[in-house]
């Protein structure tokens, strides 16, 4: 099994709905909400909005066959603290997370039903981050940045994941990176990895994702 590495670009104009992208917004399908979280204080919050991998454009790369191959798969996590955001503890840190600090979504088709959800703030600008163009590739670049699906576990210091979760495997690994309008610093520059188990990946139920993130 070979990484599939995300090399991401600023894309000459704006991406299509339903296309691979890192940052930007989300393309849910009509009737499906931008996912939400509510803290301890009961206020509810947006999730992370990181990336949406049109699965087509990795199926010559997935030998294994290990993703599905046609639709859309979205991650969102709880990693507004890894942003700049300090007035909270992380949620995300050294050992599996909870399923909830997580959210990954799966549509089996992509049609004309799905449309971009834009979050805005205060001023009724967009919050989130530019959009960036994803290419995909086995070869990492040197000092590129490490996103990759189904990463190798080179970032962990120890032998295996904490029990119960020891065959479990990386579905999506996201590097620290930086550009002009964000700063993603994941604890002195580490990573963060979804995990998922193997019997879960196979039967495409991602909502049983968690999370880890391991720092250099």
């Amino acid at each position: 099994m070979k990484p599939i590495y995300l090399k991401l670009s600023t894309p000459a104009g704006k991406l299509p709905a339903g296309s691979s992208r890192f940052w930007g917004n989300p393309d849910l399908p009509e009737g499906t909400d931008y996912p939400t979280y509510t803290d301890d204080d009961g206020e509810e919050y947006h999730y992370e909005f990181i990336c949406q991998i049109n699965l087509a454009d990795i199926a010559a790369l997935d030998h294994d066959g290990l993703l599905p191959h046609k639709g859309l798969l979205l991650f969102f996590a709880k990693i507004d603290y890894y942003m700049g955001n300090y007035d909270n503890d992380p949620a995300i840190c050294g050992y599996v997370s909870d399923t909830d600090d997580v959210k990954v979504l799966y549509f089996p088709e992509v049609d004309d039903t799905f449309r971009e959800i834009v979050l805005v703030g205060d001023d009724d600008e967009p919050i989130n981050p530019a959009e960036r163009k994803i290419n995909f590739a086995h070869d990492i670049e040197q000092y590129g940045s490490d996103h990759a699906l189904l990463a190798n576990p080179d970032h962990r210091e120890w032998e295996t994941w904490e029990h119960p979760y020891e065959d479990w495997q990386i579905l999506l690994q996201i590097d620290s990176d930086e550009d002009d309008d964000f700063h993603l610093n994941f604890m002195d520059w580490g990573v963060l990895d979804f995990l998922i188990a193997p019997d879960d990946l196979r039967n495409r139920r991602f909502d049983r994702t968690r999370a880890i993130v391991l720092s250099t």
